[in-house]
This record gives C-alpha cells, sequence and structure tokens, in this order.
C-alpha cells in the first residue's frame, strides 16, 4: 500500500514539498505504462488532455488493452457559464481517447431504477485487476499538479482486492449476480458492458461527450485550461508530459 499526494508548486513554497509534489500523478503514469489488459475507472471528472495522453499511449502500446471509463451524465456546475468548459475538457479526453483505441475505449453514466441520472463522485481505479487507487484525486490536471490531493494505491499481484472491488461495482452498475462468471472474465470487458445497456436491472448508458458549437469552444476552451483545469508543476515542466 502506498499514500500518495498532490501539492502544487506555489510562492510561498511549501516547507516540506519545495517544488510541490506529484506522487499521484507518477503513479497513474506508471499503472498505465504497464498497463495489459483493462483500465477501470469512476471518476467525477475524467478530462485533460496530457492526463488521456497518458491512457492513449497504453492503448496505442498493447492491442488488447480495454479502457473503460464511467463518469456523471451532466456536469457538476451545468450552467451556461460552467457547463461548457467541463463538457470541452472531457470532450478532449474522449475524442484522444477514441483516436488512440478505437472501440476499445468507452464511456459509460449511471441512473437509477426510476431513470433518473445518478451523479457519480467516486474516484476510484483499476489496472488489470492488480493495482488500485480510490482517494480524492479525479483523473485531471488540477487534481494531478494543482489542487492538495491524497490518495491510497494497493498493488496486490494476486488480484483479490482489486478484483473483488471491480466485480462487485459491475454486479450492481450492470445488473448482474455477484457470482456471474463474466464479471471475473477481462477478455472482452467492453463488450461486456456494451450488452448491459438498456438490460433490465441495468443501471448502465452510453455517454459520449457532446461536442459544442465553434463559438462556444472560442471561449469554453481557455476558461477550461486556466480556470477549470490549471497547471501547477513548476515552469520548467510546463508544456511536457513529465511530472
Amino acid at each position: 500500500m502506498q499514500i500518495l499526494r498532490t501539492y502544487p508548486f506555489k510562492r510561498p513554497r511549501y516547507p516540506f514539498a519545495p517544488d510541490g509534489e506529484r506522487s499521484v500523478a507518477r503513479a497513474y503514469s506508471r499503472a498505465f505504462s504497464r498497463a495489459r489488459r483493462l483500465v477501470y475507472v469512476e471518476d467525477q471528472y475524467f478530462w485533460s488532455d496530457l492526463v488521456a495522453a497518458t491512457l492513449a499511449d497504453a492503448l496505442r502500446r498493447e492491442p488488447g488493452l480495454q479502457v473503460i471509463a464511467l463518469v456523471p451524465r451532466y456536469p457538476e456546475e451545468d450552467t451556461r457559464v460552467g457547463g461548457p468548459p467541463m463538457k470541452h475538457g472531457q470532450r478532449v479526453a474522449w475524442e484522444r481517447l477514441k483516436e488512440a483505441g478505437g472501440d476499445r475505449f468507452t464511456m459509460f453514466d449511471l441512473h437509477n431504477a426510476e431513470g433518473t441520472p445518478i451523479y457519480v463522485h467516486a474516484k476510484v481505479c483499476i489496472v488489470d485487476d492488480e493495482w488500485m487507487t480510490i482517494g480524492s484525486d479525479n483523473l485531471n490536471l488540477r487534481s494531478w499538479t494543482h489542487d492538495s490531493e491524497i490518495t491510497c494505491a494497493v498493488v496486490d499481484p494476486h488480484g483479490e482486492l482489486p478484483r473483488e472491488l471491480r466485480t462487485s461495482l459491475w454486479a450492481e452498475h450492470l445488473g448482474l449476480p455477484d457470482d456471474d462468471p463474466r464479471l471475473t472474465d477481462l477478455d472482452d470487458p467492453v463488450d461486456l458492458w456494451t450488452s448491459r445497456v438498456g438490460a433490465p436491472g441495468s443501471r448502465v448508458q452510453a455517454h459520449e461527450p457532446p461536442s459544442l458549437p465553434r463559438r462556444t469552444t472560442l471561449w469554453a476552451r481557455p476558461a477550461y485550461r486556466y480556470a477549470y483545469d490549471p497547471d501547477g508543476r513548476p515552469r520548467r515542466l510546463r508544456g511536457t508530459t513529465d511530472f
């Protein structure tokens, strides 16, 4: 088990982290670089082209890798001002991963038995049923470099804890019994999720972030970049893929 943190680079500097700390980002990057079969994410935001690039590299490297993301159906602040920057950021990540993985990348959201959308506030990531994290960080540049975050990462080569967490979540979301053998099969998890859209008892729906009108994108892009997903790394690292 490892405790991971994010602290931004700031002035005056933190005495305990003069250049900030980005162990959250480094741990995710390393885990994604070693992923072979499945990356499963439940995330409140799931945006950032830089963060998505780490997953896109993994999809291009490993032809058998599949990535499943579970996000809220609507942004936290789905207003005329707050909604577009969040939708733009998620669309950028979605397009980058679709380009890299095609049908091997899918995104879903949730609803309850009455069809009311469920707001996904979780921050969970499971890789190959061997590595998992639960904490306060989201998959975006803000959580990886700018805000103060803490998360717990677990490496379990036997896969017991990561697998138990993943299968229990999938059973609930997909409306399947806990002992359904499909839950432990990592050969084609995307097909399982896709087949459960609209199935009895299932809570999942396919999610595609909207493509914004060009006029909206003109102001939403800089708002997203500088206000919603700022870069908290030291200046020498900004513009790079290093953390």
